[in-house]
């Protein structure tokens, strides 16, 4: 699997959409540091950006990655390696790379401006972290709807389905049931619905962080008595890798019993 993980990450690598990806964080980095005095602004502003784009990407390059390689795959195939082997090791070799580039594009612009010795630093290493989680989640994803069907106008379809829903769509659904059912008690299902959807829990774990729960209403109260105590923090934390790690169980499932 290592084999197969380092030729699909330098694959990546040499791909000019991961340079691309790569600069444009690390202009993005740059700019809204040097228009914001204050930092705490800076990772908002990247949060919003991050949580649509970074599940775009990773469900983007994910997809196309396992169609456009199909070939080399099915040589892989008939070598005497692992099925889950191969897939896992395409997936690591993907998600690995945007990461990278991610990490990279971002991070050189904090370490340029001397923030990190600044109290934002914990702000702004929640942010990386839930970017890595969203291309985790989201390449894997793309991955199992890319085995789940041999026609790639399909696959693709579906991957954006699946963005679009978790994106957009949920916020949209989620706000509606709870000005329907706003004359009862929502406030376990407001917990509970959030983190059934990775995007809006790494993006209210981000808000919370910042502080800025108050923006929120009564909701954002909520948030911050759950989400805001230790306890709460691991419980998302786990809740994010389950969200990786069931993804990345059915790709390996799924690649054992697929006839090719």
């Amino acid at each position: 699997m290592f084999k197969i993980l380092k030729y699909s990450f330098f694959d990546l690598m040499r791909s000019s959409w991961s340079y691309f990806y790569f600069l444009f964080y690390l202009a993005l980095g740059f700019v809204l540091l040097f228009l914001n005095n204050d930092v705490s602004k800076a990772i908002i502003t990247l949060m919003n950006i991050i949580i649509v784009l970074v599940p775009l990407i990773g469900t983007i390059f994910g997809i196309m990655y396992y169609y456009n390689s199909r070939e080399f795959t099915e040589l892989l195939l008939a070598q005497p390696i692992k099925r889950s082997s191969i897939f896992l090791g395409q997936y690591l070799g993907v998600a690995l790379s945007l990461t990278l580039s991610l990490l990279l594009g971002l991070g050189i612009p904090f370490v340029a401006y001397g923030l990190l010795k600044s109290t934002v630093i914990f702000d702004f290493s929640l942010l990386l972290m839930n970017g890595t989680f969203l291309t985790l989640i989201f390449t894997a994803l793309s991955f199992n709807l890319a085995l789940m069907h041999e026609n790639r106008i399909k696959g693709f379809g579906y991957a954006i389905l699946v963005w679009l829903f978790l994106a957009v769509i949920y916020d949209g659904l989620f706000l509606m049931s709870l000005i329907v059912f706003e004359e009862y008690p929502l406030d376990t299902f407001s917990l509970v619905a959030t983190m059934f959807n990775p995007v809006d829990l790494s993006r209210t774990l981000i808000l919370l962080k910042l502080d800025i729960s108050a923006l929120l209403g009564y909701t954002g109260a909520v948030f911050k008595n759950f989400f805001g105590t230790n306890l709460g923090f691991i419980i998302s934390m786990t809740a994010l890798l389950l969200w990786t790690i069931l993804p990345v169980w059915r790709l390996s499932y799924l690649s054992k019993r697929k006839d090719f």
